[in-house]
């Protein structure tokens, strides 16, 4: 990490630049979920797995975000576990949402045999793998964290040259998160990520940004290439949180005013359950937990 950087307790930075005021704007209110990983298969007892059991696990949540007066659900990956038939079991569960989905892919969603590894956009309604979209006036901008990496390009694509090079440099630092579960960015995607964050700045929009891994803090699940969106992001004080999944165990860090949430995954353990509402109102971010999921109160940067 840049050796700028400092871990708040708590309290909000101060935007480098005006944007328009929130005071007014009403409560934007959301829905997530991290890892349901399911798979018609036995349980992985050491990791505290249980595949089968995600179906009525996300059938509970979807009933309590059907409850709610939201403004869309997210997944934050891994819909699946593996064998791209698994989607028929999961999908129509999400189906029964009133609300919006916003769904990214994880790498357990490459999980599948090479034949199928570009069938999982059109199967989740997906025209690309990151995007951005506005919702209550906060860009969301979902990223696409398997794009370099050693299970999602296809046979002969240069980014799992790229993937590869990255990994074994990072392993040749002793990185903890050299690890071939874990993806990057793409130059080319990173240098779209800027400008979305550009053009959200320039309209005097918050940031919210939605991606499969984490990037801080430090983990052995984190992005191969977290330092450098770390610090793209730190230079971006509209950007308010990062939210994301992939370390099952959930984390939380605070760095330059902006939240980095990991949501808890909702495959671990036999039956507790583990999703989110969120509510962004004013300068406070409130997380309302279910099962593992913690509750949280964020205070954001203001102008």
């Amino acid at each position: 990490m840049p050796s700028r950087r400092t871990v708040l307790a708590g309290g909000a930075a101060v935007l480098a630049a005006p944007l328009a005021s929130h005071a007014d704007v009403r409560p934007l209110r959301f829905g997530v979920v991290a890892d349901p990983q399911y798979a018609d298969a036995d349980p992985h007892l050491g990791m505290d797995r249980y595949f089968r059991n995600s179906l009525d696990k996300l059938r509970v949540a979807v009933a309590a975000f059907n409850a709610e007066d939201l403004d869309f659900v997210v997944t934050l990956g891994d819909v699946i576990d593996r064998d791209v038939a698994n989607y028929a079991a999961i999908l129509p569960i999400y189906a029964t949402l009133r609300h919006r989905h916003v769904v990214l892919l994880g790498n357990h969603d490459y999980s599948i045999a090479p034949e199928h590894l570009t069938s999982q956009l059109g199967l989740l309604g997906l025209a690309e793998a990151h995007y951005d979209y506005t919702e209550g006036g906060i860009r969301f901008v979902v990223l696409d964290g398997n794009d370099v990496s050693l299970f999602a390009p296809p046979q002969g694509d240069p980014r799992w040259q790229i993937a590869q090079d990255r990994i074994n440099r990072l392993a040749a630092q002793g990185a903890e998160n050299a690890n071939p579960w874990n993806g990057s960015l793409g130059d080319k995607q990173f240098a779209w990520l800027g400008g979305v964050l550009g053009d959200a700045r320039a309209r005097g929009q918050r940031v919210i940004v939605l991606n499969h891994y984490p990037v801080f803090p430090a983990n052995p699940h984190n992005m191969w290439d977290s330092d450098r969106i770390t610090a793209l992001l730190e230079g971006q004080p509209h950007v308010v949180a990062y939210f994301c999944g992939h370390n099952h165990a959930g984390n939380y860090g605070e760095a330059a005013g902006l939240h980095y949430v990991n949501f808890h995954g909702m495959v671990d353990t036999p039956a507790e359950n583990a999703y989110a509402i969120v509510e962004l109102a004013g300068d406070r971010l409130d997380i309302r937990g279910f099962g593992r999921e913690p509750n949280r109160s964020l205070r954001l940067r203001t102008a």
